[in-house]
């Protein structure tokens, strides 16, 4: 166990972005009652998914990680979901083609709730009101009563992450994830798009090495790898309160878990050594993700590296890497040079959305070509640096929304106000999250035959 460190001790250390609940005995009796229910996920799930992610700081692996960008109440249903982890297999099976490399499944889902703030208030017009938080702590509606915060949205965040992980884990393991249904993975407005042709040749490649698999005898039925995926869950801990309500004791290995997801991570605001967020998160065993703006020095993130991962143990921490387009280069390499000279194990992560938000017609937006010129820069980065570009963390549905700008069935400033649906920051629409998928399969493959090439001289 952490020295000096309960589930508890993150309350005697300062704090950024919590809400101010009015009422802070009902806030105890609903944290009180959070701690007598079951766990959302099991110490060995999360050990698991950090084995994978062992591999993946190895190069041997690449973390697809991605979701909604605030889930809410309203759009919770069976429809949203499986559509989502459609839109998401759809990537990973064109990420794990081209890089020929496991890709591990990592979903912000089932927790995804509460979201940091630039400012406590919002004003519109002549009113200024509490901001928005996050359905778990308050409501999306302009008005006094929905933006104070509500302790028992903690209790209704929790069942709706119950329900979701129940139907994830039926899809993952229950045979939707079969390879034998990769044309069917297919959203019906991704059809008829650039992607969807590009997509349907894939498929058409996959499902004649299955049937060539078949006829030599390895099926579906008897390689269960064929038909069941691991599909983990993950979301900022931004809510201490909540987080420590699901904190629990592994009865076989004695170490305390967070059993609200089975990867948290530090956003970028709240990732000062010495607060309350940094104090939570290094005392359980989960993988642990931290968020790298600009503002981050070298010497900073290396003390926050011996602070969360003090032992050095490869698949613990990913270091989550939000720079914006214009930003990367001048910042990227100094940290993979300091973490390198150290001979610190991390995994490498690219965020591309929360450094290129901008607003166009009053909507806030991400445009696609500056998305995609961040992952590029990133790669481009990994590749003169000889390290491992690990994986990509996107804001991304499986609806068909007009939320960002641009791609090859480009959106544009009018479209905006069509489908905008988002409860927070604009998200990758199906069809532009499998153009994103595409573009990282070019860069694997051309960076494995690049390796290829060095090694036969």
């Amino acid at each position: 166990m952490a020295e000096n460190w309960t589930p508890s001790s993150w309350r005697q250390k300062p704090i950024l972005q919590v809400p101010e609940y009015p009422d802070a005995a009902a806030l105890a009796a609903t944290e009180a009652t959070l701690a007598s229910y079951p766990p959302l996920v099991f110490a060995g799930e999360a050990r698991r998914l950090k084995k994978h992610l062992a591999n993946v700081a190895e190069g041997n692996g690449f973390l697809l990680q991605g979701g909604d960008c605030a889930e809410s109440f309203a759009e919770h249903g069976a429809d949203n979901i499986r559509d989502f982890f459609r839109a998401f297999l759809q990537m990973a099976v064109v990420l794990t083609f081209g890089a020929q490399l496991p890709v591990v499944k990592v979903g912000r889902i089932a927790g995804q709730f509460a979201k940091p703030r630039s400012s406590n208030v919002e004003k519109q017009g002549d009113v200024t009101l509490p901001a928005y938080r996050g359905d778990i702590i308050n409501g999306i509606e302009f008005t006094e009563e929905s933006r104070i915060p509500n302790p028992e949205r903690q209790a209704m965040a929790y069942r709706q992450s119950a329900a979701t992980l129940n139907l994830l884990r039926a899809f993952a393991m229950g045979g939707y994830a079969n390879l034998e249904n990769v044309h069917q993975w297919m959203l019906g407005f991704v059809k008829d798009s650039p992607q969807g042709e590009r997509y349907r040749k894939l498929a058409d490649r996959i499902s004649e090495t299955m049937d060539f698999m078949k006829a030599i005898g390895i099926t579906s039925e008897n390689h269960p790898s064929l038909r069941e995926t691991d599909f983990f869950t993950s979301h900022e801990a931004l809510l201490l309160g909540y987080e420590e309500a699901l904190t629990r004791i592994d009865s076989t290995s004695g170490d305390w878990y967070a059993t609200s997801g089975h990867m948290i991570w530090i956003g970028d605001r709240t990732r000062q050594a010495d607060h309350a967020h940094v104090e939570y998160c290094r005392g359980i065993k989960n993988p642990i993700g931290l968020k790298c703006g600009p503002s981050l020095q070298a010497d900073d993130l290396l003390q926050l590296i011996d602070i969360l991962n003090p032992g050095n143990e490869a698949g613990r921490l990913t270091l989550i890497c939000r720079f914006g387009h214009e930003k990367v280069a001048e910042n990227l390499p100094r940290l993979i040079r300091a973490v390198e000279r150290e001979g610190r194990k991390v995994v490498w992560s690219c965020d591309p959305m929360h450094g290129n938000t901008i607003t166009l017609n009053n909507y806030k937006t991400r445009p696609f070509e500056r998305i995609l010129s961040e992952v590029e820069s990133f790669f481009q980065i990994h590749r003169a640096e000889g390290t491992h570009p690990g994986g990509i963390h996107v804001e991304m549905t499986g609806k068909d929304v007009t939320e960002c700008t641009g791609g090859a069935r480009a959106v544009t400033a009018d479209d905006l106000q069509d489908r905008y649906h988002t409860h927070c920051d604009p998200r990758l629409n199906s069809d532009q999250a499998l153009e994103l998928a595409f573009l990282l399969a070019e860069r694997m493959k051309g960076g494995r035959d690049e390796k290829r090439m060095v090694a036969n001289g």
